[in-house]
């Protein structure tokens, strides 16, 4: 590669990166304000396999990625360096510093739009294969997003030590498990053509599933992985 080549693929790189500036907030806000419209639009454009897929968004996955790095970063601004580093036994002592911190939290945020894709093409009665999955996991992705967010700045304040900021962390956390569930409802009752109580069946079974291989995780590293 010489040296041109070199400094377009810089160019490349630095103006997608500040590009993020405005697309992330614009792309979280849209996903809070209208999440079931979001999770279409990633869903038919996956499917459609266009040229232009969000090009005035950023993808889903990109978009939980980012958001795992943001809530990372008001942890370190309220906590300092998470326990999970500081602490050595077991499983993890693999967990050495921030940036592998954060690729056992990518995998852990990418647990529950990933069982939600599954239990979603179970739901449709479509055969379970990496093209069926896709569509499905980038409408997850969107929706997990701000929920991620919620739920870890809750998991960072019930580590304050104090009771008011607990409670609250409690409140934050509660409402935002009920508001994602209930959106994960109307979204299989849908898209899925089932009737509530089916959606309902559909979406507690696959948060029980997430929540336990989550758990299993967290009980493996011995600790709190940020959810």
């Amino acid at each position: 590669m010489n040296v041109f080549a070199f400094l377009k693929s810089l160019d490349e790189i630095l103006y997608e990166v500040v590009s993020w500036l405005l697309f992330y907030p614009l792309t979280l806000w849209r996903v809070i304000r209208h999440p079931l419209d979001m999770m279409k639009r990633a869903y038919t454009e996956v499917a459609s396999a266009g040229e232009n897929r969000f090009d005035d968004a950023l993808s889903p996955p990109l978009l939980l990625l980012l958001t795992i790095l943001v809530s990372h970063a008001i942890e370190l601004s309220m906590i300092g360096q998470s326990v999970l580093v500081r602490e050595q036994s077991g499983l993890a002592g693999y967990i050495k510093d921030d940036t592998s911190l954060i690729l056992l939290r990518m995998v852990a945020f990418s647990i529950f739009p990933l069982v939600f894709a599954t239990r979603a093409v179970r739901a449709r009665n479509a055969i379970l294969n990496r093209h069926t999955l896709e569509p499905e996991f980038y409408a997850q992705s969107y929706v997990n997003a701000p929920y991620a967010l919620m739920v870890s700045i809750a998991s960072t304040l019930l580590q304050v030590n104090d009771d008011t900021t607990k409670m609250i962390a409690v409140v934050l956390g509660g409402t935002s498990i009920v508001v994602f569930l209930a959106f994960e409802t109307v979204w299989f009752r849908r898209e899925m053509n089932l009737s509530t109580w089916r959606a309902l069946g559909h979406v507690l079974r696959a948060y029980v599933e997430a929540a336990l291989a989550l758990s299993l995780v967290a009980f493996l590293i011995g600790g709190d992985v940020g959810l």
